[in-house]
């Protein structure tokens, strides 16, 4: 840790900042306690204080010209009461990333009377049941908060549910308002189950069909489904089949052969018929 000391804010770069305002840059140095800014003079419209490990926004003095204070990525909890008194044209103030946690705790800042931009993202204070509507309630001069423009729906709103001293006191003992995760269909096992077809056991009437299914077939591909689904004695769920075409086929197949047997001699093949053929040719020549 290093103690912020007159030194050390002689050393650090000052340079005029994007909006033209003269920046002190204290960042990045693990600074425990904010002490001996009074060594600035007063010659600063911006410190920046982020990136250290400040864990009380206190012991300032009197800055009349400082507009701008960031001091986020700290370890704050705690806000001096009486800060305005010390600040009084602050009208920025970054608190992101800290550790304030109750509403009662920003109540503190209701003394900076030029107040109009305050974050006070990534604190848990942020999880309290209507913790927008209690800061603009609390701070009237405020114009935007967490980067966020303050309608004038939201200031009538505050007024109306901050009405009372016990709605307020009620507000900042409610517990933090919790966040159920969303539930997410398990997407990927639904998608797997619709994509991968389910198999049934042909039966014996669609094996014969997709024998002369594969006779019929025009590519080598719906061929090669064909006899896996033939060897595998599984049908897919997509594959169709018109069993009376493909029974119609077959015995058309049937009838042809059928037909072939009796035109020929019975006990005769057809190599038989073609050697008689060859044997009696030459006898007719003679």
């Amino acid at each position: 840790m290093v103690r912020l000391t007159a030194d050390l804010i002689w050393k650090s770069p000052h340079f005029f900042n994007a909006v033209k305002d003269r920046e002190l840059d204290l960042r990045g140095n693990k600074i425990p306690v904010i002490e001996n800014l009074g060594a600035t003079e007063d010659q600063f419209d911006t410190i920046d204080l982020s990136d250290n490990e400040i864990v009380k926004l206190e012991n300032l003095p009197y800055l009349n010209r400082l507009g701008t204070l960031l001091i986020n990525n700290n370890r704050i909890t705690r806000i001096n009461p009486n800060i305005g008194e010390f600040l009084p044209k602050l009208h920025t103030l970054v608190l992101t990333n800290n550790r304030i946690v109750n509403l009662v705790e920003i109540d503190p800042l209701a003394s900076l009377p030029k107040l109009q931009y305050l974050s006070l993202l990534d604190n848990n204070i942020t999880k309290k049941q209507n913790y927008r509507l209690y800061v603009i309630h609390k701070l009237k001069s405020l114009r935007v908060l967490d980067f966020k423009k303050v309608k004038n729906k939201e200031r009538l709103e505050a007024k109306r549910l901050f009405d009372s001293k016990e709605a307020i006191e009620e507000a900042q003992k409610a517990p933090p308002k919790k966040v159920s995760p969303p539930e997410i269909p398990n997407v990927p096992e639904v998608a797997e189950e619709q994509q991968t077809p389910k198999l049934v056991a042909p039966t014996p009437e669609q094996i014969i069909a997709i024998k002369a299914a594969i006779v019929n077939s025009q590519t080598l591909e719906e061929v090669a489904r064909l006899e896996k689904a033939l060897k595998s004695g599984q049908l897919p769920a997509d594959f169709e089949l018109n069993d009376n075409m493909v029974l119609d086929n077959a015995h058309e197949k049937h009838e042809e052969t059928v037909q072939e047997s009796k035109d020929q001699p019975d006990g005769e093949s057809d190599d038989t018929k073609e050697q008689k053929d060859t044997d009696t040719a030459p006898m007719e020549e003679f």
